[in-house]
């Protein structure tokens, strides 16, 4: 953006609009295309401060069984304790614990992550999109980010060699945040 952001007019308690936000992945398969996921099931809230940013906090709950890939059988296999464990560990969540403003509508909003029971402190810039008023008289707003992950930093190992080299999935794993919350009251 090239004019100056109003961010106090934000302020206030959001809830995550699941039918309008995508908590998506990407992992290299067989080291030569993407497999792109998504969690189709997932609730978060956020408290914005747009006079001091750095004051906010979001908190976000993402339902483990709800991994969609678009294959059956590979999104059982991800469900399974070769990868998300997700009898034992049904729930993946990020905690902020510090929201710093990189530029007019640019933040790194800092937090704990916790797949399979592991947590590890992550940061996942953000960029600001827009609020508007819907049709429905609520306010929203839009954000995106995305952040790479090694997804062994969670204890996630499980792998399978390639004939020619390399294993069939990435270590990295990047997440991706296309956001709309709806402001309360």
């Amino acid at each position: 953006m090239t004019t100056s952001t109003d961010l106090t007019q934000l302020t206030g308690t959001y809830t995550i609009d699941p039918d309008h936000t995508r908590l998506g992945f990407s992992a290299r398969h067989a080291m030569v295309t993407k497999v792109r996921g998504a969690f189709n099931e997932f609730e978060g809230t956020a408290r914005l401060d747009g006079a001091n940013p750095e004051s906010s906090e979001v908190r976000l709950a993402i339902k483990a069984a709800s991994i969609d890939t678009r294959n059956g059988q590979r999104d059982e296999h991800l469900r399974s304790n070769d990868f998300l464990a997700m009898e034992s560990h049904p729930e993946i969540t990020f905690v902020s614990t510090g929201i710093r403003q990189t530029a007019d509508a640019e933040f790194d909003v800092t937090g704990d992550l916790t797949i399979r029971g592991v947590t590890n402190p992550v940061t996942i810039p953000f960029s600001y999109e827009g609020a508007a008023t819907d049709p429905f008289g609520n306010l929203r707003v839009g954000f995106e980010g995305s952040v790479t992950i090694n997804r062994k930093d969670y204890g996630v190992t499980w792998n399978a060699p390639l004939e020619a080299g390399g294993v069939l999935v990435s270590e990295k794993i990047g997440l991706e945040f296309e956001v709309s919350a709806i402001k309360a009251g």
